[in-house]
């Protein structure tokens, strides 16, 4: 469930739009029905483009997790988990994580246009994967064949999309929060964003800050950084921190296959020798193998939960067999469609020098595996049409109510230099830390629960400078 939660990072085609602001007409109406698992469902018609007001429409899907005890609620809580992604079908499987929440809220999700409920990109191909996950290309032959194979992709959506064409971005997204907020028959909108959600919560607080009531951004995603060495290089810090953190462990805990020895020099050589000559897998297959290219790809550190699966695989590969690292993924595949929102809020360098520099420039700071960060917006993006609707820039909002913002200091999806700069740009905000990864209020946390279920219910912000300690704590 986490990984389908969490974010993946998805890109964007199509026309650019200049969307101006607009509001949902003031008598749309919701209509609830029971949709099965314990879930009520609305649809809502909003414009295809907004700043075409009176052109083609869509319709959004809709689904509430009704509170408790309606008479004693104290509003509506608009949630997105993040992706970008359906809303409406995770929900099903992780309501037991807002379980709490529904003491005080109605909770509504919306799949984002585009996607399931909602009118819908049907993309004609499946997106393509880099093969056997190897998404840090080795070298520029194999990236130019799967460019090739993502632009055919992307110019099949971009056919399919019809009316959502150019408007598949986070500030239409923004718009569509609107309206949602609007047909609740709420004054104020009442949000919590994880992960990619913070994308649109943020381009909500900017395009319409005198409607936000409160906003919980978890994991927040930088939206406002024009530079792309800049937004890479925290990211690339906390991998190769956690790359660190992961060799702790290890020197620590009995059960790690490489207790007792430097597990960072068995890094080194593992990737050295499979740098000079793939390691044999022979598990994998007849004549199968794992270049650093792959064992790159497919070590996991952002989770404590997948270092002990590392560790078997780096001690077997340093004993000659790489077959855990080339064994094909069984872990599902990121929604095809993700990828058609993220480049237009995202717009990467792809060319394959661009990619190289920017590895290259990552490995001073990041040497043994942060560098890899350079490669999964290429991995999306590259190939698709360059439109651009919603690229990255500075907010200043007026006026929005102070806004709640957690980071993990092991998130390198978000990594805390994200929380940060976001809190900067908001007046009022504050920023909460917490030692843990992503997605901190979905993974449990109780000390940034406590302190998220205090401020969406009374506006209390927590102290300045508070830490959460671990989960498990």
């Amino acid at each position: 469930m986490k990984k389908t939660i969490l974010a993946v990072l998805g890109t964007m085609l199509l026309s650019t739009v200049a969307a101006a602001p607009a509001t949902a007409t003031a008598g749309a109406k919701l209509s609830w029905q029971d949709c099965g698992d314990g879930l009520q469902c609305s649809r809502l018609t909003v414009p295809a483009d907004w700043a075409v007001l009176k052109g083609e429409q869509i319709t959004l899907g809709l689904a509430k997790l009704p509170a408790r005890d309606p008479a004693a609620k104290k509003g509506t809580l608009v949630l997105n988990m993040g992706g970008p992604a359906q809303q409406i079908s995770v929900m099903r499987q992780a309501k037991q994580a807002f379980a709490d929440l529904t003491q005080w809220f109605d909770i509504v999700v919306f799949d984002p246009r585009g996607f399931e409920a909602s009118t819908g990109v049907r993309c004609p191909d499946r997106a393509p994967w880099a093969a056997n996950a190897e998404w840090v290309f080795p070298d520029r032959a194999a990236y130019a064949r799967y460019t090739e194979q993502n632009h055919r992709f992307g110019l099949g959506c971009a056919e399919a999309a019809g009316p959502l064409a150019g408007s598949l971005d986070s500030g239409q997204g923004a718009h569509d929060l609107e309206a949602v907020r609007v047909a609740l028959g709420e004054q104020k909108l009442l949000y919590y964003g994880n992960s990619y959600g913070t994308v649109l919560g943020v381009a909500y607080a900017e395009k319409f800050p005198s409607r936000v009531g409160r906003m919980y951004l978890d994991s927040p995603i930088d939206h406002t950084n024009r530079s792309w060495a800049e937004w890479l290089l925290p990211k690339a810090k906390v991998k190769e921190d956690n790359l660190h953190r992961f060799a702790e462990w290890c020197a620590t805990d009995q059960s790690c296959a490489l207790h007792g020895r430097d597990v960072l020099q068995v890094w080194d050589e593992v990737m050295d020798r499979a740098a000079k000559r793939p390691i044999p897998a022979p598990g994998a297959g007849a004549g199968a193998a794992a270049s650093a290219t792959l064992i790159a790809s497919r070590a996991t550190v952002t989770f404590d939960a997948t270092w002990p699966e590392l560790a078997k695989s780096l001690a077997e590969a340093y004993a000659g067999d790489a077959t855990r690292f080339a064994k094909p993924s069984t872990g599902a595949a990121d929604p095809d469609f993700s990828r058609i929102t993220m480049c237009a809020d995202f717009p990467y360098p792809t060319a394959y020098g661009e990619v190289k520099a920017m590895e290259k420039r990552l490995k001073r700071a990041a040497p043994r595996i942060g560098w890899t960060i350079a490669w999964p917006l290429a991995n999306f993006c590259t190939g698709l049409p360059r439109k651009t609707p919603f690229p990255p820039h500075p907010v200043q909002p007026r006026g929005p109510p102070p806004i709640l913002i957690a980071g993990g200091l092991y998130d390198d999806v978000a990594p805390p230099a994200y929380a940060r700069r976001i809190t900067a740009q908001l007046d009022g905000a504050r920023y909460m830390a917490a030692k843990g990864g992503h997605a901190l209020y979905l993974s449990g946390n109780p000390c940034i629960r406590d302190h998220v279920h205090r401020y969406l219910t009374t506006g209390q912000l927590p102290p300045m400078g508070t830490t959460c300690g671990p989960a498990s704590s």
